[in-house]
């Protein structure tokens, strides 16, 4: 392990009541079947017939693993109508992702196993490393995302495809000088942020590696709580915490890649 590695954020103390819920979340999501019916639903709200007959079980079956996605949160319902037969149309309940609700899955994972999380229990520490790993290669690849700890879009994830990355804060006076699409745009009330059309950082590809620079922020950069010099790129890695400057007006990330293992977990 290298001496940056010495500075990842370790959080040592978790209340047994959290270690049991989260061993019941990845119980719910440790299910085939379950991921089959996300994967059915992640665009058009369907009723349990229908998602019975596509992932081809029984009706029985399908309601109980709706039960349990409904139970973390992942799957809401709500009234629709049924297709037309010949007795007619009536109502039904329709069942769909919750908005967000697989980057709120993406998340969870991620924190609790990128932040050091110390499990005790070698078998919860193995579902969980299996869960994320099954369910990101399922739904996102291994494709890496910055997920947005705290404020007002708490929660909201960037995937990270392109070469050269700009982060910052919207720039109304400078439109056209960023990308959408493509950059880590944070809203105004992240005012401790540098605006994106000068941007706070960049995040850089070289090979498969990402890294990420201050590019002359006010504010500073910080991995893992420590502040990166001005043009000095870092390499980031799998459950690293990156903060736009420091306190409420900043902005903090966690870099995750989907299913990827912290270096200090490597063989």
């Amino acid at each position: 392990m290298t001496g940056d590695d010495d500075s990842r954020t370790l959080i040592l103390d978790i209340d047994s009541d959290d270690l049991q819920e989260l061993s019941e979340y990845l119980d719910v999501l440790s299910s085939s079947t379950r991921l089959k019916i996300l994967k059915v639903i992640e665009r058009t709200p369907k009723d349990v017939r229908q998602i019975s007959s596509e992932i081809e079980t029984s009706y029985e079956n399908t309601k109980k693993h709706l039960d349990k996605l409904l139970s973390i949160g992942v799957v809401r319902k709500e009234a629709g109508l049924s297709r037309p037969t010949s007795k007619g149309i009536h109502p039904v309940w329709k069942y769909s992702l919750v908005p967000g609700g697989l980057e709120a899955i993406t998340r969870s994972l991620g924190l609790f196993a990128n932040l050091k999380l110390t499990l005790t229990d070698a078998v919860l520490a193995k579902k969980l490393a299996g869960v994320r790993e099954t369910f990101s290669g399922e739904f996102f690849g291994q494709r890496p995302v910055v997920i947005l700890l705290g404020g007002v879009e708490d929660g909201k994830v960037f995937p990270i495809e392109h070469d050269t990355i700009a982060i910052g804060r919207v720039d109304p006076d400078a439109p056209g000088r960023s990308d959408p699409k493509r950059d880590i745009i944070l809203s105004e009330e992240y005012a401790a942020v540098t605006r994106v059309s000068r941007p706070h950082a960049r995040i850089t590809r070289r090979a498969d590696a990402r890294f990420i620079e201050d590019s002359g922020s006010t504010g500073g950069t910080f991995v893992n709580g420590t502040p990166l010099d001005r043009g000095k790129r870092r390499e980031l890695h799998d459950g690293d915490l990156i903060e736009l400057a420091k306190g409420a007006p900043g902005a903090t990330l966690v870099f995750v890649v989907p299913g990827g293992v912290p270096p200090s977990d490597a063989a």
